[in-house]
């Protein structure tokens, strides 16, 4: 699901009609991928099958994924054995992402490979910062698109104008107050 739909973005533009509704799907999308860009981060699950090395990757009882999880469908070790979700937790402990698997200290399995270290384990999962857009994100998703949507009409934009002293300032990049939701989110400034 995208951080926000073409039906908001036109109620926040006051846009009846649908006649730019492809232009504003575009815009959706393009506003979404600039926002994962400049986060670092995906705000919505996405599913997919990672693989890791049974070396590089484990510490101890400790898989590390590296990249945000937010639930495991099916691990598979590096000798083709899918170890049951009883037998490890996801850390760090509470609603995720997380970025570890742990083998419980009383499970009897551990990190292993038949072959080859490398790629030998599986992890099947939801993976992503969260598992949906949330308020600030969708806010800053409408804001994007409609600042993109609203710069076809004018050459010209978000200009601020200091006639007394003959300056024309005209700000590059994206608005501030969308800069200022996305910047929470471990954006370095």
């Amino acid at each position: 699901m995208a951080y926000t739909t073409v039906e908001e973005v036109k109620a926040y533009l006051g846009i009846a009609n649908s006649n730019d509704d492809a232009l504003l799907a575009t815009l959706v999308a393009a506003a979404q991928s600039d926002i994962d860009e400049f986060t670092g981060k995906s705000f919505e699950a996405k599913t997919g099958t990672y693989k890791y090395d049974a070396i590089q990757d484990v510490l101890g009882r400790r898989l590390q994924t590296r990249r945000p999880l937010l639930s495991v469908t099916t691990l598979t070790n590096g000798d083709g054995v899918v170890i049951p979700s009883t037998e490890y937790v996801l850390w760090p402990s509470g609603d995720g992402p997380y970025y570890e698997i742990v083998l419980k200290r009383n499970s009897g399995y551990c990190w292993v490979y038949d072959d080859s270290p490398e790629e030998a384990i599986s992890v099947a999962g939801s993976w992503g910062y969260s598992a949906t857009a949330n308020a600030s994100i969708t806010s800053a998703a409408i804001r994007w698109t409609a600042y993109k949507y609203r710069q076809k009409d004018t050459g010209v934009y978000d200009v601020t104008a200091m006639p007394d002293t003959g300056v024309i300032m005209i700000p590059q990049g994206m608005p501030k107050d969308v800069y200022q939701l996305l910047r929470k989110y471990g954006v370095d400034v």
